[in-house]
């Protein structure tokens, strides 16, 4: 007796996406359907091909794709599955063209540093939320890495990074070529009008003088080879700003918010304020977001709680920490030695070095979008 061969079910799309839709991207705090970051999903007899359009790379993305790999093998049928990763891209103007408040046939030209790395803008939108003492930890939190860091006080009326990292005293000197040289404090290399003008002393200038020191504190200052340069911006988004962001050669920015709904209203004006001159989001920063009891280190929710990652969600991009609010982060700025160096095991010392890791990896991200590195998978079969 001869029995007919059962035939072979072919692999359900729906069981696939079922499967994917197990899969979260941390980041964003959604699974990888419902994000969209599943692309060209192909299925062949029992092979399932697919990349994986994600908002983290790293050892995160390895993880999300190990995972989509093993959920996906679980499917009725599948054999083989073939799953290529590579960052999310977001939308953006051309590189060539103008940036966007420019006035109209004189694009604004771009100042080359090529001793510098990574060059980040740390924005706010406004002011009040911590971003100048967010900024001065994260340098520092990135310094003990190994990296070389500098940082740039773009505040010009407002400069604080002097008194925060207890340089306020120091003067910069002029090279014979009357190149100012940096200071350093805590091996990282400084600038800031704060160097330049007393304490007491307001700065009265109009956006084309500061327009015009911004631009030599980036072309005649003596940076050296720099693994990243921090640029501390001062809040909103006017002239200061975006002489930065259309001339600096940005490797992208990082928004830094608090949880409550007044200090994300303007900060996302600054995220939008990058996107429209095609500066790539790095990710959010929630500062304050809860307070650090000096006794027993729990931590107490001040604002209201989700802020950050809600913008994040709504930028789409990654969420990269938050960050407590502890007494001694303030008490560190004031006294010139911040709480990364005075406290490193603390809560928010601990998240400092958490949020400068994932810069790291967002960094290394954008610099493979401009190389050959990322190599996506190949749909050809």
């Amino acid at each position: 007796m001869f029995f007919k061969s059962k035939e072979k079910k072919p692999i359900s799309f729906e069981a696939v996406r079922a499967a994917l839709s197990k899969i979260p991207d941390p980041p964003l705090g959604k699974d990888v359907v419902t994000l969209g970051a599943v692309k060209e999903l192909k299925i062949q007899e029992d092979t399932v091909r697919f990349n994986l359009e994600l908002a983290s790379m790293g050892a995160q993305a390895e993880q999300i794709r190990a995972a989509a790999e093993r959920e996906v093998k679980l499917v009725d049928g599948v054999k083989t599955v073939e799953v290529g990763v590579r960052p999310k891209a977001k939308p953006g103007k051309p590189a060539s063209s103008p940036a966007a408040g420019a006035p109209k046939g004189s694009p604004a030209q771009r100042i080359d540093l090529p001793q510098v790395k990574n060059v980040i803008a740390v924005a706010s939108g406004k002011g009040g939320v911590g971003k100048s003492t967010v900024t001065v930890n994260l340098a520092l939190a990135l310094a003990k890495t190994g990296a070389k860091v500098g940082l740039l006080d773009a505040d010009i009326y407002g400069p604080s990074i002097p008194l925060m990292l207890g340089a306020k005293d120091a003067k910069p000197e002029q090279d014979a070529q009357q190149r100012v040289n940096p200071i350093v404090k805590g091996g990282i290399e400084l600038m800031s009008m704060g160097f330049m003008v007393p304490d007491d002393r307001p700065v009265v200038w109009r956006g084309p003088m500061v327009h015009g020191a911004l631009t030599q504190f980036m072309t005649q200052v003596n940076w050296g080879e720099l693994d990243y340069l921090l640029i501390d911006m001062p809040p909103g988004t006017g002239d200061a700003q975006l002489t930065i962001s259309q001339t600096a050669p940005l490797t992208g920015a990082i928004i830094v918010t608090t949880p409550q709904e007044v200090a994300l209203i303007d900060a996302r004006k600054g995220l939008q304020m990058f996107e429209n001159v095609s500066v790539p989001i790095l990710g959010v920063v929630e500062n304050m977001a809860g307070f650090v009891c000096g006794s027993c280190e729990h931590v107490t929710p001040l604002f209201q709680q989700g802020g950050g990652q809600k913008m994040a969600n709504e930028a789409e991009v990654p969420l990269l920490g938050s960050i407590p609010l502890d007494p001694r982060v303030a008490a560190g700025g004031d006294s010139g030695d911040p709480l990364v160096n005075s406290h490193p095991d603390s809560i928010p010392a601990t998240v400092f070095t958490k949020v400068a890791e994932a810069i790291l990896s967002q960094c290394e991200i954008l610099n493979s979008q401009q190389g050959e590195k990322f190599k996506p998978l190949s749909l050809e079969w």
